[in-house]
């Protein structure tokens, strides 16, 4: 784990930890945020389990070079659970000179490991938006 992003010890720490990873533009910084048996639902409704192909995915969108920015709409916490709705955007110019502008409603679940720090166990960017079939 990098000193300059330590993992979240309280589940009102994990979004902010997450921006700050992203904007890094390096996501071995965010994969770090992710449990082993993370989930990360695509935007076609796939649920993805291959942590290769989750990073890849996250990737694409670090690699925009635009800031994410985020605002938290709810959180629900029940023990070592905690599930997180958000709005976030990604928005500017990409390298090609053309807006970029990606948004959504995140569904996402974090939970406590045993060494006490919070980490995604699904991340669900798109929350309950229709999709189509996988």
């Amino acid at each position: 784990m990098s000193e300059k992003f330590l993992l979240p010890s309280k589940p009102e720490d994990a979004i902010p930890s997450l921006v700050e990873r992203f904007n890094s533009g390096d996501v071995t910084n965010q994969m770090a945020m992710y449990a082993p048996e993370a989930v990360f639902v695509a935007n076609d409704g796939r649920v993805v389990t291959d942590r290769g192909e989750i990073t890849a995915i996250i990737g694409r969108d670090i690699k925009l070079g635009l800031p994410l920015a985020t605002n938290v709409r709810h959180m629900f916490v029940a023990g070592d659970t905690a599930q997180i709705v958000l709005a976030w955007s990604i928005a500017g110019k990409g390298h090609d000179g053309k807006d970029v502008h990606l948004h959504g409603t995140a569904c996402d679940i974090v939970r406590r490991g045993a060494d006490g720090f919070w980490r995604y166990i699904i991340d669900n960017n798109q929350g309950t938006a229709v999709r189509r079939a996988a």
